[in-house]
């Protein structure tokens, strides 16, 4: 059972499956949702998913069509991203896990938009856009 929460901790959850690859965004709107050089994410089967508290208080931007961002209402922590494509997989911001996850990133995706002020110094494999099998980025 993984669990977590957003900073304010008004929106909490709880997941009983596998946690996909954990995948670092680097693309303009990921950096630009957490502030940061990148996003880290990894997918989740929604039907194994549930809120288990303030979801009332989830908001969704529509960050291009058919593709919506969430994060808490109150504190403002990007929680998920989904894709109306693919509806039961939410890619769940790994920053929000209370657990050790036992695993590092798997991969650096739209590396061809990152920002000139970091640079990717692993050996983590790279890709221009994003390996299509695992990422509905």
């Amino acid at each position: 059972m993984i669990s977590g929460h957003c900073l304010c901790g008004n929106v909490s959850f709880e997941y009983d499956g596998p946690l996909g690859p954990v995948a670092l965004c680097h693309c303009s709107q990921c950096r630009r949702a957490h502030g940061s050089a990148f996003s880290a994410s990894a997918p989740v089967q929604k039907i194994r998913f549930r809120w288990t508290s303030g979801e009332q208080d989830i908001r969704e931007y529509e960050s291009r069509p058919g593709k919506y961002r969430a994060f808490c209402g109150n504190c403002g922590s990007p929680l998920y991203s989904r894709v109306d494509a693919i509806p039961g997989i939410l890619r769940l911001r790994v920053g929000m896990i209370n657990e050790a996850l036992g695993k590092g990133p798997a991969q650096h995706v739209f590396v061809g938009s990152k920002s000139d002020w970091f640079e990717i110094t692993d050996d983590i494999p790279q890709f221009e856009k994003t390996e299509r099998t695992n990422d509905p980025n």
